[in-house]
């Protein structure tokens, strides 16, 4: 069977399991509601952009507020089943974006996860190995307990705190135009150390802002709205294009950067795009949803063992699988008396899970 048609099947079938997972979670709640009637209210919730506008939005700097033009899309819906406007609220104003915005989330970390493991060429790498996630956290606790020191939207700290740590690290350990893989390794552990130091000083004084914070940092998807998935959605397949566009060089680069040379790859280009590449769509993603742990060591990896290292299958594949985990993650999150942070979640199933792995003996490497 050639990489197309197993690409193909395995993805197509993943798809399938992700839209039923979608379904069934967007069904269960306090409030119970049939699976005909989700479907039809998530139909009824598909929108088609149609055009772009112009709006004036409220930016505030400080004590001061000022109206900026950005871009609107309008947008038509081609669906319009008779749904009761209870049940219709419940699952396309409250269920859907917070279950759609989890399934991007974990899109997104589990390419990252996947193209870090191959770079790494590490089973035990993950998205956050160059300090992406330690960024993010140190952007949102700044903004968070010190609002007017650092006057900006917790999502676009976030971002640009993730970019700007990706961004030292790979300063640091670059050197004549090269960058080595084990240096860039320990320049992200110690970058990593660091910015922990950073955000547990910032915790100590973020005063009555320190439930926000810790709620921040054990990642969670209680503000999820459609709003959110449209930041995130476009950027999260964008770099997962071009991410997946070079996914055969990746294979190539398994090789060792010599024989990857030697057979027409030009070796620092690649990793600069696929550092980058994975840096943007953690941020993206850690932006959003704060630090969710595991959902890019695991999948990745368990995938790895289903499909094989061929990351042409792998990517797709461990996307498709990160989304379905975490939304089934967020459903357990939700599901008790009282809702818990859906990083706990990740932790509680994933940790064990690797401990598993282990002692199965097969974490090795790639």
């Amino acid at each position: 069977m050639g990489v197309a048609t197993r690409t193909a099947a395995w993805s197509g079938g993943l798809l399938g399991l992700l839209c039923v997972t979608i379904l069934a979670s967007a069904a269960h709640g306090p409030v119970g509601v049939e699976l005909p009637v989700v479907a039809r209210a998530a139909l009824n919730a598909v929108a088609i952009p149609t055009g772009v506008g112009m709006v004036t939005a409220g930016v505030r700097i400080g004590e001061l507020t000022l109206s900026v033009p950005v871009p609107d899309l309008t947008y038509t819906h081609p669906f319009s089943f008779a749904v009761p406007d209870t049940q219709e609220t419940i699952v396309r104003d409250i269920r859907l974006p917070r279950i759609l915005l989890g399934a991007i989330v974990g899109f997104a970390l589990s390419t990252a996860g996947a193209i870090m493991q191959g770079f790494f060429r590490n089973p035990m790498a993950d998205p956050s190995i160059i300090g992406v996630s330690s960024g993010a956290a140190v952007g949102a606790v700044a903004t968070i307990a010190f609002p007017l020191v650092f006057p900006f939207g917790l999502q676009a700290a976030a971002f640009v705190g993730a970019l700007l740590a990706a961004f030292g690290v790979y300063v640091i350990a670059t050197e004549n135009g090269r960058t080595p893989v084990a240096t860039l390794l320990l320049a992200g552990i110690a970058i990593q150390t660091f910015l922990g130091a950073v955000i547990s000083y910032m915790l100590l004084q973020s005063g009555e802002s320190l439930e926000e914070a810790i709620l921040w940092l054990m990642g969670h998807l209680q503000y999820s709205s459609w709003g959110r998935i449209e930041e995130t959605l476009p950027v999260t397949l964008l770099f997962f294009g071009i991410l997946l566009a070079y996914a055969r060089d990746l294979n190539v680069l398994l090789l060792g950067e010599e024989d990857a040379h030697a057979l027409g790859i030009d070796v620092e280009r690649t990793k600069r795009l696929l550092l980058a590449g994975s840096s943007v769509i953690t941020a993206a993603a850690v932006a959003v949803a704060g630090v969710i742990g595991f959902v890019g060591l695991i999948v990745p990896h368990m995938m790895r063992l289903i499909v094989g290292p061929d990351h042409r299958i792998l990517l797709p594949t461990s996307a498709l699988a990160g989304a379905t985990f975490l939304v089934l993650a967020d459903t357990v999150a939700r599901s008790g008396p009282a809702e818990v942070p859906v990083g706990i979640v990740t932790a509680a199933v994933g940790a064990p899970f690797f401990l598993f792995l282990l002692r199965r003996r097969e974490v090795h490497a790639l």
